[in-house]
């Protein structure tokens, strides 16, 4: 019979080890959201993130060993993606009704979030570096790693900087809605859309309808986004 401890050691090798702690640690975050009545404060990202920095600084891993065995999560991420087009598509002309207004709220939505991030982070002293790295900061993260590295940033301070953002407005950003009496599923679901790709799904949770919004705003500010990054003198 193999002793427990040489299967541990075989396990915390294996690649296999730090992909089933990712998946549990989310579904841990889950239940404890659904238990909770789906509060803001109890997002399954965040509760995921706690448990596995706090696992894996205890078993001082390394983010490179993580990695190895978690981008089996990070490659499904762009079949996830392209798979949010199917609600978009068959929702697609009650989303044509509200085309006007989505274009002009998300081409002043990112606008917004590109300039003041820029700015703010400018006239903190910042090196122009993390500024490249934090302007893109509110696309979703494939995209906005893509984007900092393309105009002088750190791909993996934006990515750090999505999460963040992503996580703060989700757990702020709901409550803010309620207080303004916002109750359309609609446009809850461009706001979240907007926010990125880890919102999309609790869009999803809501309608088909409200996913489909989710998935447009996503796209679009990741496009919008690129076009103001990627443009440079557009955004100056």
């Amino acid at each position: 019979m193999a002793n427990p401890q040489e299967i541990w050691v075989y396990l915390a090798a294996s690649p296999l080890l730090n992909l089933t702690l990712t998946l549990a640690a989310y579904l841990v975050g889950d239940t404890l959201f659904r238990k909770s009545g789906q509060k803001p404060i109890f997002n399954p990202v965040l509760i995921a993130i706690v448990i596995l920095v706090t696992i894996l600084t205890l078993r001082g891993t390394s983010y490179e060993t993580y990695f190895a065995g978690a981008q089996f999560v990070h490659f499904l991420l762009g079949p996830a993606t392209v798979a949010l087009a199917i609600p978009l598509y068959r929702q697609f002309n009650r989303v044509k009704e509200s085309a006007v207004a989505i274009l002009v709220s998300l081409v002043v939505g990112s606008l917004t979030a590109v300039i003041t991030a820029v700015l703010i982070t400018w006239l903190l002293g910042a090196p122009q570096n993390v500024v490249a790295s934090i302007a893109p900061k509110s696309a979703t993260t494939p995209i906005a790693m893509g984007i900092a590295e393309q105009i002088g940033g750190l791909p993996s301070l934006t990515a750090v900087l999505v999460i963040l953002t992503g996580i703060t407005g989700a757990v702020v950003g709901t409550t803010v809605l309620e207080k303004l009496g916002v109750r359309s599923a609609r446009q809850k679901a461009l706001r979240w859309g907007w926010r990125r790709m880890a919102s999309a799904p609790r869009a999803l949770q809501v309608s088909e309808l409200a996913g489909a919004f989710s998935a447009l705003a996503m796209g679009l500010n990741g496009l919008a986004t690129s076009l103001c990054g990627a443009g440079g003198d557009e955004c100056d």
